[in-house]
């Protein structure tokens, strides 16, 4: 069997499904990548090459409105199929999945499995944004028409899909877990001593709420100026994010301790007491999850993808969406009581245990593709 994955960054791949690629090749599954911005020499291939895995660069930008571009993408992936012959095809990210969905039907791919990995910029709910979420729904209604099955990560955006009329009665889906973590690489830690640390990391969107995390961070270190707040991340291109002036001024006014981009996220999860995102809308954030295998408290919102997460009061605290004053509220309950994220900590593991083992959810997921 030979199968072909569609992402839309490529650095996505090993972090985010390299346990499930691994899975499949353990089934002697043929497994081929297709990503953008990976030509031959590039070192993130080389990493996807030295796993076995064969490489196919792709012309595709994520956030790019360009019709002919989005063309060129849809006709290289046709291309791409009719030479690999897969057997299976399976997208995530809306771009991989309208355009590598269409060219599987194109090309006679027997099977084609969706994974919708989050909404992403088009669909948070914003009036400035009501004309991409019309073009995307209805990109996404076309393309998922032509799936054998959509996988989503949290059950409100499949009941979104379906009520939106996106996803048609016919097309079965199923939820997932999340992409699952895996618990042996991501083990508990002890707390750090002394003051609690607070741990936000994101691409540095708007949506990602990390607007709110530094000015809850500002406000609070006005009256607690030991209690530290660590964001890592980097600017990304899509248009929510934030403008490196913001950051330079984040940085220079001490309201958080930048962290940059990191390779490993461990390090940091492990210095810090609790973990927060205040994210607008997730799939299920693959952070979080880190996080609680870490054994960390966590702080996020009461939102799709989000709330999964977290049993308010048990392994942490859900707060409304944009607030600020909720964020600077429940981080003030783990400096009051810092006996909180030691207690709830230990919560998140037995959660991460529990519900979102890798080996578990990819499982889960493999069966549902009929790959045993």
């Amino acid at each position: 069997m030979r199968l072909l994955l569609i992402a839309g960054h490529a650095e996505s791949v090993i972090p985010f499904r390299g346990a499930l690629l691994a899975a499949l090749q353990r089934r002697h599954v043929e497994v081929h990548v297709a990503a953008p911005n990976v030509p031959t020499g590039d070192a993130t291939r080389d990493r996807l090459e030295a796993l076995e895995l064969t490489v196919h660069d792709i012309p595709l930008r994520r956030t790019g409105t360009n019709p002919l571009a989005d063309l060129r993408t849809l006709g290289a992936l046709v291309s791409l199929m009719r030479d690999v012959r897969p057997d299976v095809v399976l997208a995530y990210t809306i771009k991989p999945v309208i355009y590598g969905s269409v060219a599987a039907s194109i090309a006679g791919v027997p099977r084609c499995f969706a994974l919708i990995t989050g909404l992403g910029y088009a669909f948070i709910d914003q009036s400035t944004r009501r004309g991409l979420q019309t073009i995307a729904q209805r990109m996404y209604a076309f393309a998922l028409g032509r799936v054998d099955k959509v996988f989503f990560q949290n059950p409100d955006d499949e009941a979104l899909f379906r009520k939106l009329r996106i996803l048609g009665a016919h097309t079965p889906s199923r939820v997932l877990n999340g992409s699952g973590v895996d618990i042996d690489r991501f083990t508990v830690a002890p707390l750090p001593q002394g003051a609690p640390r607070f741990l936000l990391i994101a691409r540095l969107l708007g949506d990602k709420g990390v607007r709110e995390y530094v000015e809850a961070a500002r406000r609070i270190r006005a009256n607690h100026a030991d209690v530290r707040f660590d964001l890592a991340g980097f600017i990304d291109e899509n248009p929510d994010s934030v403008r490196q002036e913001e950051l330079d001024g984040w940085i220079a006014d001490g309201a958080v301790n930048f962290l940059g981009r990191l390779a490993d996220v461990r390090p940091a999860i492990e210095a810090c007491s609790v973990y927060v995102l205040p994210s607008y809308r997730e799939g299920t954030p693959r952070t979080v999850l880190e996080a609680m295998a870490m054994g960390r408290a966590v702080i996020t919102t009461d939102a799709p993808g989000c709330r999964e997460t977290v049993v308010d009061g048990v392994n942490g605290y859900l707060v409304e969406v944009k607030s600020v004053e909720a964020l600077v509220t429940t981080m003030e309950r783990f400096i009051g009581e810092p006996a909180r994220a030691i207690t709830m900590g230990r919560a998140s593991r037995r959660v991460a245990e529990e519900k979102y083992d890798v080996r578990r959810v990819n499982a889960m997921m493999l069966r549902e593709m009929g790959i045993e």
